[in-house]
């Protein structure tokens, strides 16, 4: 089954070119999907000459956000199964092969990686911590589900549970919506341990407690005030 990898990218000029080699060492059938968020700080010029006949890259007219990002990258996607990758290095992506066997085997159509379940989980800042372990214990409240870690960035996907989803979203809210989205869709998410390394602020980490706040709202949003309208594409 062939992967298709989507790295929304935005100012990672520091990381991009290590994170697409470690991409390209797994010994995978995929193809790599890179949009550039409208980057300012010379990553439009790495990636570009990282571009090859397995690895596109899309290119944003003005900033948008992770959400559009994604949104973008999956009008490309011919693969399979459909994994979201960061190009900070905090995710390692010689975790793919256990996170992609349950949904080879057919036991699932959605994988997370599990931060919070490794033996040598790797505490971030307490209050992204705090704020992880918060979300989760709010999905699981809102859908009945019973995940250790809403927010991680490793989601995996059957291609045509994502592909036919009718995403709204622009920015971080990408993450719970679709978590909300697979729940109230009826599928259920399979998660396994994998590997963390996180990143400082000073290093470039972009998200705030505003995001937070939006992934409240967007949780609650899914749950109570949208029909199933809003969960299928026409």
């Amino acid at each position: 089954m062939k992967l298709s990898v989507i790295i929304p990218v935005y100012n990672e000029k520091n990381t991009i070119r290590e994170i697409l080699n470690q991409i390209r060492a797994q010994d995978i059938e995929k193809e790599i999907i890179v949009v550039d968020d409208f980057s300012t700080d010379g990553t439009r010029d790495i990636i570009m000459r990282e571009k090859n006949q397995n690895t596109m890259v899309i290119f944003h007219s003005e900033n948008r956000g992770k959400g559009r990002a994604i949104r973008t990258a999956l009008q490309h996607v011919t693969g399979d199964i459909i994994i979201i990758q960061d190009a900070d290095l905090e995710y390692d992506p010689r975790d793919y092969f256990k996170l992609l066997e349950p949904i080879k085997s057919g036991k699932v159509k959605v994988v997370y990686g599990s931060r919070r379940s490794a033996s040598n989980y790797k505490k971030s800042y307490y209050r992204f911590l705090l704020g992880g372990i918060f979300l989760s214990w709010l999905t699981n409240l809102l859908y009945g589900s019973s995940i250790t870690d809403e927010p991680t960035c490793y989601k995996v996907f059957k291609a045509d549970v994502l592909k036919n989803m009718n995403l709204k979203c622009e920015r971080f809210e990408f993450c719970p919506e679709v978590t909300a989205k697979v729940l109230r869709m009826g599928y259920d998410i399979h998660e396994v341990p994998i590997s963390y390394n996180p990143r400082k602020i000073e290093e470039g980490k972009k998200i705030g407690y505003w995001d937070g706040l939006v992934a409240i709202y967007t949780l609650l949003k899914y749950r109570f005030f949208l029909n199933s309208d809003f969960y299928y594409k026409d």
